[in-house]
């Protein structure tokens, strides 16, 4: 079956250099502009995106983008259902929930090979805890429930074999500022979220670790396997209708995450925003050579992550409408492959 989907990959990648030919030339004189979705912008989980941007490197495809910061993933993925949003930045399996419940989305360009995830106890309740088994009315912090940081959870509590009435979920949303105020607060026990703010709250001996799946290692013994993560969603009449914004999209990130393989930590922190450093640009370089490893190489969606990314989806949903062919169209190579052609050359 992945071999038929190689061949298609590379099929389309042929038809699209040829469609896409006035993108490649940068023959538009007026830039585009496209609206992008997305929750904790300033976190390291959108990094290439983020960077592409800050680094001109949309401005160099013709392309201007129009953010639109969400409170979860979830909420990133509703505003492009409902049309306020044409691009997502999200977890790769809000794809496969999207195919499943039969709309027509595609990933089309990846940014993360790993979850960037962790999940940490307070450190209070730390104190009283000998084992798992000691974990009773968990209330456990996530961005919202049907997000990334939702899911993470949810596959580490069958890992652990956690009863799942030990624990409540408390919605926190992206914003940095909530999140640890809910930890400082005792609004929850135990945090499920993404980098910088975990390495942060780890720092300040205001969190245990219990897993984490921040690097390619870490995720492989969680997962099993090579995992996908943050990319770029949209839907199928999008990509199609709207093809060259695609490629331009892709183009950028591509570039970025080529950028980021050489870049040194002050480059990093000449390019991107202070505030997303958390007020400390020890810790915030600590956070990224954590999770450096776990950016994509090229963009491109391998065979064998999308397996695993499907398993760890089967293991948590036991009936919808998924299948094989599901997988086959919850993303497109097309456009990364003409990318990863241009910049190795």
């Amino acid at each position: 079956m992945f071999d038929r989907m190689r061949r298609r990959d590379f099929s389309a990648m042929a038809m699209a250099g040829v469609l896409l030919s006035p993108v490649l030339s940068k023959a538009a004189a007026t830039p585009q502009r496209v609206s992008i979705a997305l929750a904790a912008k300033s976190s390291l989980y959108h990094l290439p995106l983020v960077l592409a941007d800050q680094l001109g490197m949309f401005k160099t495809e013709n392309l201007q983008i129009d953010w639109l910061e969400c409170e979860s993933g979830l909420q990133a993925v509703n505003m492009c259902i409902n049309g306020q949003a044409e691009v997502i930045s999200a977890a790769f399996e809000h794809a496969l929930d999207l195919q499943a419940r039969g709309l027509n989305f595609r990933a089309f360009v990846l940014q993360g090979r790993a979850p960037q995830m962790s999940v940490g106890l307070v450190s209070r309740k730390a104190n009283n805890v000998k084992s798992l088994a000691d974990l009773k009315s968990l209330r456990l912090g996530i961005t919202a429930l049907g997000s990334g940081t939702h899911w993470f959870a949810q596959h580490w509590l069958l890992k652990a074999n956690m009863p799942a009435e030990n624990i409540q979920f408390v919605e926190l949303g992206a914003n940095t500022a909530n999140v640890i105020e809910a930890v400082r607060t005792g609004a929850v026990d135990a945090l499920c979220y993404v980098d910088p703010i975990m390495h942060y709250l780890e720092q300040k001996n205001e969190l245990r670790l219990l897993t984490e799946a921040r690097t390619l290692l870490s995720s492989q013994r969680v997962f099993g396997g090579p995992m996908l993560s943050s990319c770029l969603i949209g839907k199928a009449e999008f990509l199609q209708k709207r093809s060259d914004v695609g490629l331009a999209l892709t183009m950028g990130v591509v570039r970025a995450l080529q950028w980021l393989k050489t870049a040194g930590p002050s480059d990093i922190l000449k390019t991107m925003p202070s505030a997303n450093w958390m007020g400390d640009r020890a810790i915030y370089l600590g956070a990224l050579e954590k999770v450096r490893d776990s950016y994509s190489l090229d963009g491109v969606f391998s065979a064998a992550s999308l397996q695993t990314a499907w398993r760890a989806r089967a293991s948590r949903v036991s009936t919808d409408r998924a299948n094989w062919t599901t997988l086959a169209q919850t993303y497109t190579n097309e456009f990364a492959l003409i990318a990863k052609r241009k910049f190795s050359t």
